[in-house]
């Protein structure tokens, strides 16, 4: 004999119902875990960010430490008549560009001058990396009669629009570019302020979200008390 369900709570779910709740809980475990795979794209791409902010903010901080001590010893520090290519005293900036930037200063605080350069491409076998080179140095030209430079890798995938820009006493561009001690040492003398635009991206690592390459972009700037031995057999002009 069939059995009959006298009430309708006492009967099980049919089939059709089954299948609803099964749809139902399909769709919102899919939009859960949609959620959730679009979370983890973010954090691998703010991870990445951070990862290059890093890279960029370690870079800047170096390059602040050295370029405090631009100039120093400078020519008025000391009792002989200095010349440009005496390694006991530092002209201050030697060489700026877009990209580059060169300089003397006692960085490391042994009261030994150093010749420091940053420059995209230094080593000339690194297309993308901003790099930093570091050597002692020795009586002779600053640009042309110093010892071979020493590069190392600072930052990797950089954007090589405008890295370095420059500004004189009343906030004006600098835009006498390149400029370098040995032919117009003048326009060197005159910068007051250095401004850093650094961008690094990886074109081979991707936002999964966007499906572009990720960027970071970090922003500097600092002021120099700019004591540049203008050109050969002239004095000091601090601005």
């Amino acid at each position: 004999m069939k059995s009959q369900c006298k009430r309708r709570d006492e009967c099980g779910s049919t089939l059709i119902e089954l299948v609803i709740v099964v749809a139902i809980l399909s769709v919102v475990t899919g939009g859960v875990f949609l959620q959730l795979d679009t979370a983890q794209q973010r954090m691998n791409a703010e991870q990445t960010k951070v990862d290059n902010f890093d890279e960029a903010r370690d870079f800047v901080d170096q390059f602040f430490r050295d370029i405090n001590q631009v100039g120093y010893p400078n020519g008025r520090m000391v009792s002989f008549a200095p010349t440009t290519s005496d390694n006991r005293v530092a002209v201050g900036l030697v060489k700026v560009d877009a990209n580059s930037i060169w300089f003397e200063g006692d960085v490391n605080g042994t009261g030994v001058v150093q010749s420091v350069q940053y420059k995209v491409n230094g080593s000339g076998s690194c297309t993308l990396c901003l790099q930093r080179s570091q050597v002692a140095k020795v009586t002779g030209d600053p640009e042309t009669g110093q010892s071979s430079p020493v590069w190392g890798t600072e930052v990797n995938d950089v954007i090589t629009n405008t890295i370095f820009t420059y500004f004189d006493t009343n906030g004006n561009a600098v835009t006498a570019l390149p400029a370098d001690i040995d032919s117009n040492g003048a326009t060197l003398a005159s910068i007051k302020t250095i401004h850093i635009s650094l961008s690094i991206q990886n074109n081979a690592v991707m936002d999964l979200k966007t499906k572009q390459p990720i960027q970071t972009t970090f922003e500097g700037e600092v002021s120099l008390n700019n004591c540049s031995m203008a050109a050969t057999g002239t004095g000091m002009s601090c601005q």
